[in-house]
């Protein structure tokens, strides 16, 4: 498949909608079949369902890079050291990992091919979007139990890994929505919620890149090489900025905009191919 011009500029658009939804709750994988309906990528279907999972190693690479002194669980301030908190902070995020793994390992191709379709997206739009306005509503008088991703529990990492894994399952859902939406449940506050969602997200998508290319094989052309590379770097620039907007916005802002505004997209979907 030779490399066409306008091939380069679908990937850049689906970097743009991956690096944009992938942080704010909206869905990326949602968003990116919808546009798929109306924009088709000149590639195979087997390298697509490839090129939507990898694509997010851009977006995850940003949190890296945003995320590094807190991330990072070694020091050379004072002589080699080991940051303890940190390492602790990567024990939670792997026992929140656990539902997810055991899923990708079993299940992921069946319930893909049950559930990755337009309606799903329209129905787990609206629903997560009006769980959203419940929830802030709800908690509106009340005070977070939890401010710093420190105090996290095992177990409700592990509650917040069993909402990742409904996001998997489900596309519409959002990953990044799902995990915030439990982390609110639990108490958490906003900042902190999306903080360990960022942080959730790392292993997380990783691990999912590299099962879908072990299942899927190496072997590319150079031109989706080249589409892909430009995907994932476009989802890597679009995403520091979209993680940094989310993280000074929910600092005075409340959830409810993210809310509205997936019942109003699901609501156009469902009309729209009706």
């Amino acid at each position: 498949m030779a490399w066409r011009l306008i091939d380069i500029l679908h990937a850049i658009l689906f970097g743009i909608v991956e690096g944009v939804t992938e942080w704010l709750p909206i869905s990326s994988t949602g968003h990116l079949i919808l546009v798929d309906e109306w924009i088709q990528l000149n590639i195979s279907t087997e390298f697509k369902e490839l090129y939507f999972v990898v694509i997010q190693l851009g977006a995850i690479m940003a949190v890296v890079v945003l995320f590094w002194k807190k991330l990072f669980p070694i020091t050379n301030e004072n002589g080699l050291q080991v940051k303890k908190p940190i390492l602790v902070l990567w024990l939670k995020v792997i026992v929140a990992c656990i539902p997810a793994g055991i899923y990708a390992i079993t299940l992921d191709n069946t319930l893909h091919e049950v559930f990755y379709n337009y309606q799903t997206v329209a129905v787990m739009l609206i629903l997560l979007g009006i769980l959203f306005l419940l929830i802030e509503y709800v908690n509106a008088s009340k005070e977070p139990k939890i401010v710093e991703i420190a105090n996290i529990t095992y177990t409700a990492a592990f509650i917040i890994g069993i909402a990742q894994l409904m996001a998997a399952i489900f596309p519409g859902t959002s990953r990044s929505g799902a995990t915030i939406l439990c982390g609110l449940l639990l108490g958490l506050s906003r900042s902190t919620a999306a903080d360990f969602s960022f942080v959730l997200a790392i292993p997380a998508m990783f691990g999912a890149s590299l099962l879908k290319l072990l299942k899927l094989g190496f072997v590319f052309s150079s031109s989706e090489i080249l589409i892909l590379l430009i995907g994932t770097l476009t989802a890597f620039l679009v995403s520091m900025v979209s993680i940094k907007f989310l993280r000074g916005y929910i600092k005075k802002h409340d959830f409810k905009v993210f809310g509205w505004y997936r019942i109003v997209l699901g609501g156009l979907v469902m009309l729209s191919f009706l």
